[in-house]
Order: structure tokens, then sequence, then C-alpha cells
């Protein structure tokens, strides 16, 4: 038994067990990891050179464009290599670090999110004293911040997972590692493991929440507020795109990983787990892009320029 636990691997399940279904899952699902990745850096490219986007908003959407990158890049390229492989395995090392991996990007993605959305607070609520507020130090801070809560929640989650024993060679009815379903796999007390997953929820899931929440019930209170339509319009329009990829993140992270865990996901589970692993990080550049007239216009020039 010792042996086995040392020796430890698991096996994916992924998606589908046909082999034309997966072949046709490996090129719809490289063809998304592909646009996530141009879409994100192109992103990260036009705010880093254009002098004109040199702001807070772009500051730190240039970095949930790098987060969205490595985001996706911790989970897709190990599902498309299992989409072609005879064994579909990963040891608990590599299952570890794929945990640890998923928690910081995830953490540090969604507390960027919270971190726009009190900069749209600020820009909305109190717009004279923006520059004031929304300095360039303030917003290091805020970015530095982010990436430590990240790690944090990460090495708080993932640590805990190398005193665990598995009492077989457990199969992951999934296409990646995730915490609640190695958790339910092991054969050991996972009450600590369970009791940190909440408690760091609380500390690291709820707090962004909060602030988002908050800081939405303010700006809608002040849109609301002003006289012009046109001028509610274009209050609402700086922040509908963020609210949006907001919305996408949270309605489908949260649906998943606030249910009991099962150790075997239903295939409706597995399609909302895909929107926010593979999806969520492909819509964002392409929502930012879509909503924002300064970017589409840098965009048609350097198009043109080099078409």
């Amino acid at each position: 038994m010792e042996n086995q636990t040392m020796t430890m691997e698991f096996i994916f399940l992924g998606l589908s067990s046909n082999p034309e279904v997966q072949m046709i899952l490996f090129f719809v699902i490289l063809i998304i990891y592909t646009i996530t990745v141009l879409g994100n850096f192109l992103i990260i490219l036009i705010i880093r050179t254009d002098c004109g986007f040199h702001t807070p908003m772009f500051f730190f959407l240039s970095h949930l464009a790098f987060v969205d990158i490595c985001y996706s890049t911790v989970t897709v390229p190990k599902m498309l290599a299992n989409y072609i492989a005879n064994r579909k395995t990963i040891s608990l090392v590599g299952c570890i670090v794929q945990i640890f991996s998923f928690i910081h990007f995830a953490c540090v993605d969604f507390s960027l999110l919270s971190v726009m959305a009190y900069d749209r607070y600020v820009a909305i609520c109190n717009p004279l004293h923006y520059s004031i507020i929304m300095k360039k130090e303030m917003c290091i801070q805020l970015v530095g911040g982010s990436w430590i809560m990240g790690f944090l929640d990460a090495l708080i989650n993932s640590l805990p997972l190398k005193h665990l024993k598995f009492c077989w060679v457990p199969s992951i009815n999934h296409y990646t590692c995730e915490l609640p379903l190695v958790l339910s796999l092991s054969c050991s007390n996972t009450f600590t493991n369970y009791m940190l997953l909440f408690g760091s929820s609380i500390i690291f899931a709820f707090t962004p929440f909060f602030v988002i929440v908050v800081s939405y019930i303010y700006i809608i209170s002040s849109i609301l507020r002003i006289h012009s339509a046109k001028g509610r319009s274009k209050a609402f329009s700086t922040c509908s795109s963020h609210l949006i990829v907001v919305c996408m993140f949270l309605f489908s992270a949260f649906s998943r990983y606030l249910k009991p865990s099962s150790t075997s996901p239903t295939d409706l589970e597995k399609v909302v787990s895909i929107q926010y692993t593979v999806l969520t990080p492909m819509f964002n550049p392409i929502i930012y892009s879509l909503k924002n007239k300064n970017i589409k216009m840098v965009i048609r020039k350097k198009i043109a320029k080099h078409g």
C-alpha cells in the first residue's frame, strides 16, 4: 500500500471516451487556446507600446491579460496532450503543481477584477481626485497585493496535499486536477484540507467579491444620479465590459466550487468548468476590444499598416 502511494498517479477520464469526439475536442480547444494566447498577447502589446493607454485602467487590464494566458496554460496544454496520449495520466506531484498554479492564477485574476472595480468606482464616484488616488505607486501596490494574495491562497491549499494518502490508483472523472475532486478521492482524513479550503475561500474569494459588489453599488447609484441620458450611457460604458467579465467568471466558478464535492461530476458541471477554465480567458480580450473604441481603432491601424 505504501509503495502504491509513493508511486501515485491519477488517471483522467476527460470529457469523453469516444476517440472521434476526443479528436474534435482536441482541435476545438486548440483553436480556443490559440485565440486566448494571441488575443491576450495583442492586448498587452497594444497597451505597452501605445502611450495613449498608459492609464491605471489599462495598466490593470494588461496584467489581467497576462494572468489569463497563465491561467489558461495551467490546464489546457495538459488537456490537449491527454487527447492524443495513450495513457491519460498525471503524477501526484504534477497534480499538486497544477492545483497550486490554478488556484494561484485564479485568485490573482479575481483580485485584479476587484482592483479594476475599485478603479472604476474612483473614476465615476470621485473623478476629481482620481489622479491623486490612482497614482502609479498605488496601482503597483494593488497589482502586487493581488499576486501575493494568489500565492498565499495557493500555498495554503496545496501544501497540505503532500500528506494525503491514496489507497488505490484513482481515476479523476474530469480533464484537470480540481482540488475538491482530489480531496474526495483520498483515503486520508481530509477535514483539515476542507477547513483550509473553506477559510481561504472566505478570505481570498469573498473579500474581492465584497469589494466588487460594494464598488458597483456606489457606481450604479452614481450613474442613476446623472441627469442626462448621454452622461449615464458614457459612465456605464466605462465599466460595462468589466462587469460582463466579472459575471462570466463569478457565476461559472461559484456554481462549481460552492456545490458539495463529488467523485463523479456531471457532464453539466464539466461544461461549466470549461467555461471558466477555457472560454473566459479567451472572451476577456474580445470583450474589452469590442467595448473599447480606442483599442478597436489601434487594432484597425495595425492591421491596415501590416496589411
